[in-house]
């Protein structure tokens, strides 16, 4: 997974304190969720590994690995749909990535405002109301 890195990326690889912490798959990568930062709304789930977190990290734009072409890109470099970094934050396990992003324009590479709006599985039973919550034995 190699690309050069444009003149306008800060040289230097992503700080080793957080390369040291990230759980990568076999081929480097970890996903990372974008989120809208203002509303919480949910609005893609990409691919990245090391180089393209610094470059979102030090660009203030969301850069991802394209697993199909093999390839960096920039979400909003072709469609205008730019993702503005406000915040980027590892979960409790170190191998997923949350991008809160001001997004511009549609998210899913469909048009759509986000890639999770248009197939909502059925669930194959009653969901219980929030203050319904059953803890699990042992809580």
């Amino acid at each position: 997974m190699t690309s050069s890195i444009p003149s306008n990326v800060p040289n230097g690889p992503l700080d080793p304190a957080v390369a040291a912490r990230l759980k990568r798959t076999a081929d480097g990568l970890f996903p990372a969720i974008a989120q809208q930062y203002d509303t919480g709304e949910v609005l893609m789930l990409g691919w990245m590994d090391d180089e393209a977190l610094h470059r979102t990290l030090t660009t203030g734009r969301c850069t991802y690995w394209s697993r199909s072409r093999q390839e960096y890109w920039v979400k909003g470099d072709t469609s205008g749909h730019v993702q503005h970094v406000k915040s980027v934050a590892l979960d409790c396990d170190a191998d997923t990535v949350l991008v809160k992003v001001d997004q511009v324009g549609a998210a899913c590479h469909t048009g759509a405002r986000t890639c999770f709006d248009a197939d909502v599985l059925p669930l194959g039973h009653d969901v219980l109301p929030l203050g319904d919550i059953v803890p699990s034995p042992g809580q």
